[in-house]
C-alpha cells in the first residue's frame, strides 16, 4: 500500500508541474478507495529543500508590475497571479500534511483533499490562461506566500494561523468584489471560475479553523488568545487590514471575538 508521506515528499521536492498534479490526483484517488497508508514515515526533510519550477520568476510583491483589469494584458496578469496563488496552495497543503506528524488520520485526509482541490483550481486557471495564449510561468509572480510556510515550519499552530486562517482567509474578503467586477464586464467564464474557487476556499479555511481549535484544546490553550498572539508575532504590521467578510469568515470557523479584534484599528 502506498504511503501519503511518500506522495507528499515527491510533490514537495520535485519541480515537474504535471507530475505534481498527477501525483496529487493519484493520492486523492487512493484515499477515496481506502488504499492509502497514513502511517508516518521518517525522516521529515527540511523545508529549505522544497523545490519550485524555474518559472515563473519570483519577485517581491512591491516589484510586481501593475496592470489594469480592463485590458487584455491586465486580465492575463490577474489570472496568472491567481494561478500562482493556487499553485503555491498545492505546496502549502502538502507541506502542512508532510511536516507535522502525530496528528489524527482525519488531519492528513483533510489536507490531502485540500491539495487535490487546489490542484483542480490550478488546472482550471491554467486552461483559462491558455485561452488567452498565456502559459503559467510566462509572467513574473510574487514570492510572499511561501515565506509564511518557511516562517512557521516548526510550529503547527503558527502555520494554521498564518496560512489557512490569515492568508487564505483574505480570499474570502476580496474575491466577492472581484467577482462583481467580472459580472460588470460580462465575463461569465471568469465569474464561474472564481465562484468555484471561493466556494472551495471557504472549506479550506474552515479546516484550518477546526484544526487550530483542536490543537489548542489538546494543549490547553485559549484559541482566540493564541490566534491574536500568533498573528501579532508572524504577520508583518501586526495584523491584516480589512474590510473583512464576516459572513464567510464565520462559516469558515472564525468567532465573533476574532472578527471584532481584526476589525479593531488598534492592536
Amino acid at each position: 500500500m502506498k504511503n501519503v508521506f511518500e506522495f507528499a515528499e515527491s510533490c514537495l521536492y520535485g519541480d515537474n508541474i504535471n507530475k505534481k498534479l498527477a501525483l496529487t490526483h493519484q493520492a486523492s484517488q487512493l484515499l477515496e478507495n481506502g488504499k492509502l497508508c497514513l502511517i508516518s514515515q521518517p525522516p521529515v526533510l527540511p523545508i529549505a529543500g522544497v523545490v519550485f519550477p524555474d518559472k515563473p520568476v519570483l519577485l517581491p510583491p512591491r516589484d510586481m508590475p501593475k496592470r489594469k483589469l480592463g485590458t487584455a494584458e491586465g486580465l492575463a496578469a490577474f489570472f496568472h497571479a491567481i494561478a500562482h496563488v493556487e499553485f503555491v496552495a498545492i505546496y502549502l497543503a502538502w507541506d502542512l500534511l508532510y511536516r507535522f506528524r502525530g496528528m489524527p488520520d482525519q488531519f492528513y485526509q483533510d489536507w490531502l483533499r485540500v491539495a487535490e482541490e487546489e490542484a483542480q483550481h490550478f488546472k482550471l486557471i491554467r486552461t483559462h490562461l491558455r485561452e488567452m495564449a498565456v502559459e503559467y510561468g510566462d509572467l513574473p509572480a510574487h514570492s510572499g506566500l511561501w515565506d509564511h510556510a518557511k516562517d512557521t515550519a516548526d510550529d503547527l499552530l503558527a502555520r494554521l494561523a498564518m496560512v489557512p486562517r490569515c492568508m487564505e482567509a483574505r480570499g474570502l474578503d476580496v474575491t466577492p468584489a472581484i467577482i462583481a467586477k467580472f459580472k460588470q464586464l460580462g465575463d461569465d467564464s471568469s465569474v464561474a471560475l472564481l465562484n468555484r474557487i471561493l466556494t472551495d476556499e471557504v472549506g479550506h479555511v474552515e479546516r484550518g479553523s477546526y484544526w487550530f481549535k483542536y490543537v489548542c484544546k489538546e494543549r490547553g490553550l485559549d484559541p482566540e488568545a493564541k490566534y491574536r498572539q500568533l498573528i501579532k508575532q508572524f504577520y508583518q504590521g501586526g495584523k491584516p487590514k480589512g474590510p473583512f467578510n464576516r459572513e464567510m469568515r464565520i462559516i469558515a470557523g472564525f468567532s465573533i471575538a476574532e472578527l471584532d479584534w481584526l476589525e479593531n484599528t488598534t492592536l
